[in-house]
């Protein structure tokens, strides 16, 4: 059985790494007014975030629709005989349950959705080993149970500059983001059941980072090799700085630098920072 991966852009998987393990990619959407961009496509990230600072409202972001997966679908259907589909999470987004729509709708193709109950470069992290086991022949099942198997270690924490853009956008209630505002807090926030929630509130960004560091340290210290990430919102210089500082900390860690994407963007805002990890053995 031939087996392609699919994700969407909110798995922020650099163009170079979607391209070297053949990943399809379907991208969600930003609405300035009338003006609609798919990101990664017609958008790139400092556009993006150009835009929202002289924009009077923020933009509102879109799943794909069930007939663009079709569409990839069929497209995939001419090559392969399966395709395993990774997508954020499905309590921030309705991508994963439009996948499963379409994946009903296509004939010669066996279509495994996937909800990583995550977004950006973490989500993208199911992908590409999806796709590693692919080109090792892995089947289907091997697969979907690597994947299962990766949430269990799998772990993202991060803290945003403004509450509001998370409150506005219906992804943290108006209550959670009123309070940090008053408090002048830097809450930490997490996926939990599907959906961004408050981890602990935290006076100081620099003590924000420094409880994210511990919480790698916990499971760094209980494993033989992990796989990390620091995201950034348009905190390139900042985000390098402490990947380098917390490399030097954690030997048998593996680092790489990502960003959050427009779509992911709009709901967190500029100046966010993030870092997510998962067990590799």
């Amino acid at each position: 059985m031939k087996i392609a991966v699919l994700t969407d852009s909110t798995s922020y998987i650099p163009q170079e790494e979607r391209d070297k393990w053949n990943i399809f990619m379907v991208p969600l959407s930003v609405t300035f007014e009338q003006e609609t961009y798919r990101e990664l496509i017609d958008i790139t990230t400092s556009e993006f975030y150009n835009k929202v600072r002289e924009a009077k409202e923020l933009p509102k972001t879109s799943q794909p629709a069930v007939g663009d997966f079709v569409s990839i679908f069929e497209e995939i259907a001419q090559d392969y005989d399966a395709v395993i589909s990774v997508h954020l999470s499905s309590g921030i987004s309705g991508t994963y349950q439009a996948a499963m729509s379409a994946g009903d709708m296509v004939d010669n193709l066996e279509v495994y959705p996937f909800d990583s109950e995550i977004s950006c470069m973490v989500q993208g992290f199911y992908a590409l080993e999806a796709a590693k086991m692919t080109h090792e022949g892995a089947p289907v099942d091997a697969i979907m149970e690597r994947l299962h198997e990766m949430k269990n270690s799998s772990r993202a924490y991060f803290m945003v500059d403004d509450l509001s853009h998370l409150a506005r956008g219906g992804r943290l209630t108006g209550a959670q983001a009123m309070v940090g505002s008053l408090l002048q807090v830097k809450p930490l926030l997490h996926f939990e059941d599907t959906k961004i929630v408050p981890f602990e509130k935290i006076r100081t960004s620099k003590k924000a980072y420094k409880r994210m560091e511990n919480l790698l340290a916990e499971d760094a210290k209980n494993a033989e090799q992990l796989r990390a990430v620091v995201i950034h919102a348009e905190r390139e210089e900042l985000a390098q700085n402490w990947m380098d500082e917390l490399d030097s900390k954690f030997p048998n860690v593996e680092f790489s630098l990502s960003y959050f994407g427009p779509v992911i963007g709009t709901h967190l805002g500029e100046g966010g920072i993030g870092l997510g990890w998962y067990r590799v053995n």
